[in-house]
């Protein structure tokens, strides 16, 4: 266990999420991994569960930095990674990365003319800057989901997924009502990398019911897993 005296300027709020981290088994099971972030399990635990990253898969990363999603689903052999995030990532090698504000009224656009075709998955784990107010976090988070999902329906393919980042609260009941008409099946996950005293949990959304299916040849890409110097929340 690791503790952290409190240093000149720092906040005691501050000095405990350093002390956290620094104790955190993922974050220091993801150094050891080369993983960039301990999200990175979360994206692999609700993979393994539920088998959302084929190899061959397009995909749409949606507030992705440091990168830890994206290096799953380059281990899964996904054709193509496209990611964005307001925040600046290290290149990781097989991914096209955007640094912008995916609220941005040309961001979408971007992302599609990028990934050059349907998407498979789009998956979001774009959050605010909390405020510690519960009810206002909830409505900025939740606002990023909708943009999110609005931009998934627009570039999925038949069959494709959706999974983002939520925060509890009543916000999202309009939200699922229109996944569970658009997708066969809507659920959702506290992957066990999430810390059990947030209120973090993940909607996944799976079998998108718009357009056709359509018989697609992508020629399977190998990328190697990039190491990172750091894990980050």
């Amino acid at each position: 266990m690791k503790n952290i005296r409190t240093a000149k300027g720092r906040k005691i709020s501050s000095t405990r999420w350093l002390e956290r981290q620094l104790n955190d088994p993922y974050v220091i099971k993801a150094k050891e991994m080369g993983y960039r972030s301990r999200a990175a399990f979360k994206m692999k635990e609700m993979d393994e569960k539920y088998n959302i990253l084929k190899a061959g898969m397009y995909v749409v990363d949606l507030g992705a930095a440091p990168g830890g999603w994206c290096q799953i689903a380059l281990e899964k052999k996904c054709a193509k990674i496209v990611a964005i995030d307001l925040l600046p990532i290290d290149e990781i090698p097989g991914v096209i990365f955007m640094q912008q504000d995916f609220m941005d009224d040309d961001a979408p656009d971007k992302l599609k003319a990028a990934l050059g075709g349907r998407a498979d998955v789009v998956m979001s784990d774009m959050a605010h800057n909390t405020t510690g107010h519960r009810d206002t976090d909830h409505l900025k988070i939740m606002a990023l989901v909708d943009a999110g999902y609005e931009f998934a329906t627009e570039i999925l393919k038949f069959g494709g997924t959706f999974v983002a980042k939520t925060f509890q609260g009543g916000a999202e009941a309009d939200l699922v009502a229109r996944m569970k008409i658009d997708f066969t099946t809507v659920r959702h996950v506290k992957p066990s990398a999430s810390r059990k005293d947030s209120s973090e949990k993940y909607v996944l959304a799976t079998g998108f019911r718009k357009g056709k299916p359509e018989p697609e040849v992508r020629e399977r890409q190998s990328h190697p897993t990039p190491k990172a110097d750091s894990a980050s929340e």
